[in-house]
């Protein structure tokens, strides 16, 4: 059976001169090896010290995959030289391209317990990962969810994203299946049962009009549940 080892909890803080950031650096062990995004440049050594917590090494991992393609998520590839490396839609073993055809909502099966999915929204390729363990499935999910508290504050996953309606879709439909998730800037969490129950989630909406001259702005708030 699979385990799930996150070896560094990402971050995202807003600071006088931007924005501070790094995504989640997580371990899924068993059958396969396999590291879930790669943090920034500067996590080398936490890697290495993360996989000696674990009695492995970097050339012992087999997969690595990054959920998009963020300097925060892909910093330290180069650490993995025998593992197969999917970033975002991209398969790679080597300098050779491997197809799969994400796009059309078909999952990469590492294995029975460990599969890839496409979860587009933050960007339009991220992919996340799902494994079965003795815990119940969980969803390493990249910036899909970016920390717990987004799951009732909108703002912390909504002013990321690419394209927000197709992002609150997918997120609904993870919930369905996940009962933990590992974001991609926060500690892994279990999904609260009133949201597998009902799941649901939160959207913004702007909407600029023109009309007799005169330009209108409205905002809405809108709580999305899932029949």
């Amino acid at each position: 059976m699979y385990q799930v080892h996150v070896l560094k909890n990402g971050y995202s803080e807003i600071e006088a001169q931007g924005k501070k950031a790094c995504g989640t650096i997580t371990l899924v062990k068993g059958k396969k090896n396999i590291i879930v995004d790669t943090g920034n440049p500067w996590d080398k050594q936490t890697i290495i010290d993360g996989l000696k917590l674990h009695d492995l090494v970097p050339e012992k991992i087999d997969y690595v995959v990054c959920t998009h393609g963020h300097s925060d998520h892909v910093g330290n590839l180069n650490l993995f030289l025998n593992a197969i490396h999917i970033i975002s839609h991209d398969i790679c073993i080597g300098d050779t391209y491997v197809l799969h055809d994400f796009k059309q909502g078909i999952p990469y099966e590492i294995d029975d317990d460990v599969e890839v999915i496409s979860t587009p929204g933050h960007t339009s390729c991220d992919v996340s990962v799902n494994v079965q363990t003795d815990k119940g499935q969980v969803c390493i999910a990249g910036d899909l969810f970016e920390r717990l508290e987004d799951m009732e504050d909108y703002t912390l996953w909504q002013d990321n994203s690419e394209n927000p309606a197709l992002q609150h879709k997918v997120r609904l439909e993870v919930l369905k299946r996940a009962d933990w998730i590992v974001p991609g800037h926060g500690p892994m969490f279990q999904v609260p049962n009133e949201f597998k129950q009902q799941p649901r989630m939160v959207m913004y909406e702007s909407v600029t009009q023109e009309a007799d001259g005169m330009t209108c702005h409205s905002e809405s708030y809108t709580v999305i549940e899932e029949n």
